[in-house]
């Protein structure tokens, strides 16, 4: 199901006034092939398949409630080296605490100068409704490999310089290369000659 609010490819609501207050409520979701086209475009990947986030949301205390899940899927990103296509399997841990403290000041409250930001980023104000669905893509993308490589990439190395010049290269550019260089000369200008 989607949520056309705030435009998140895959939404799965609950209301945090019909689940039970004494017991967890178990999710098992997996995105239908609409919504997996939509979070493939929205991720920039080649391919998403076999992605399911299994869980349950449970109270915690008397007005917060705790998520806690596994994500898994399968990811096919282009290589930053080659562009050829790189599957990956991600297994993940989720959990998120809904809270009704809220970590930000709303406009009725003074802001000081300076705010410190809360170092948990697990923590989430509790409204009125749980989206596992904006769980689940969150997680995901954040799963993400960053540099995604094929095993048969390699980095080459590339020299530019003006035209008609000499490139220098990484081992020239190294603060002792030098050194080297100046020795030798040096050692053959002081050798004797017949």
């Amino acid at each position: 199901m989607t949520n056309p609010e705030n435009d998140i490819p895959f939404s799965h609501i609950f209301r945090v006034a019909d689940l039970p207050a004494r017991k967890a409520t178990r999710f098992d979701l997996a995105p239908d092939a609409a919504a997996l086209a939509r979070m493939t475009e929205d991720l920039g990947l080649l391919a998403l398949r076999k992605v399911r986030l299994k869980g349950t949301l449970a109270p915690a205390g008397k007005r917060d409630w705790r998520l806690v899940a596994t994500l898994g899927a399968t990811v096919v990103q282009p290589c930053v080296l080659t562009t050829d296509p790189v599957t990956t399997r991600l297994e993940e841990n989720v959990s998120r605490l809904y809270t009704g403290v809220s970590k930000y000041p709303t406009d009725n409250e003074a802001i000081e100068i300076e705010t410190e930001m809360p170092e948990d980023d697990t923590v989430e104000d509790l409204g009125t409704e749980i989206d596992v669905g904006e769980v689940l893509t969150e997680a995901l993308a954040l799963a993400l490999p960053l540099y995604p490589r094929s095993t048969d990439a390699e980095l080459g190395t590339a020299a530019f310089t003006e035209p008609g010049k000499t490139p220098m290269r990484d081992e020239e550019a190294l603060p002792f290369a030098g050194l080297s260089a100046l020795r030798d000369k040096l050692n053959k200008d002081d050798t004797p000659t017949d």
